[in-house]
């Protein structure tokens, strides 16, 4: 069985609180798990019983345009904007899900990325 995992990406160009910087991160895991479960059950249910592996990983605003663009021609993933109610302006890209998918899959777009 192939390594699954879920890839959480948390924008680092901006001023973010941890505590919202994770909220962030968790809105973007929870929706693009959902979505991986209508799509990808078999991959999913691997994931559950591989023990649910997530990396969180830092990235600019471009870098996760760019890996967005890539991941949804064919992964679950999930771009996260804020509500503008605390700390950001309404609209702003916060954070991206991918997974989860195939390891090898993330890695493709992932990979060159910095661990948060």
């Amino acid at each position: 069985m192939e390594e699954v995992k879920q890839a959480i990406i948390i924008r680092s160009d901006i001023r973010m609180g941890k505590g919202k910087a994770v909220a962030q991160g968790a809105h973007a895991a929870v929706h693009s798990y959902e979505m991986a479960k209508k799509k990808f059950p078999r991959l999913v249910s691997d994931w559950e019983m591989q023990g649910e592996k997530k990396v969180a990983l830092k990235a600019s605003l471009a870098e996760i345009e760019q890996i967005y663009s890539l991941a949804k021609k064919s992964l679950p993933c999930a771009l996260i904007r804020d509500a503008g109610l605390t700390q950001l302006e309404p609209g702003t890209i916060t954070a991206l899900a991918i997974g989860p998918a195939k390891a090898s899959d993330i890695d493709a777009i992932t990979g060159h990325l910095k661990l948060l």
